[in-house]
């Protein structure tokens, strides 16, 4: 069982910066992906940010170019460097791990707010 804990979030300024963490504990043995993920009220969950087995990465294209992944492979955690975050950014940030055997885990969300 992998339990997944996200921190980070708050209130920040259109232009500003946060970072997000995302806390794995439990066997997280046989890991495919790490992703980030936001959902905003009234509308669907959207992947924002992936990291492969390979280290490669993916980002939609709202956040190519101010959204950063990255994990640490030894304190078993994933990060998201958000930098000129807009009103649109706003929505809970989720982290997501899915598993060779195709089962995911979820955390349970940290809030961004971005407004004046």
């Amino acid at each position: 069982q992998v339990q997944l804990v996200e921190s980070g979030g708050g209130l920040v300024q259109p232009g500003g910066s946060l970072r997000l963490s995302c806390a794995a504990s439990g066997s997280i043995l046989n890991l495919n992906t790490m992703a980030w993920y936001r959902q905003a009220p009234g509308k669907q969950r959207e992947l924002v940010a992936a990291i492969f087995r390979s280290g490669g990465t993916t980002y939609p294209d709202s956040v190519r170019g101010r959204f950063t992944i990255s994990r640490d492979n030894v304190k078993n955690r994933m990060y998201l460097e958000m930098n000129n975050l807009k009103p649109a950014d706003t929505a809970a940030y989720y982290c997501n791990f899915k598993f060779g055997d195709g089962n995911d885990a979820w955390g349970q969300g940290t809030q961004v707010t971005v407004s004046s």
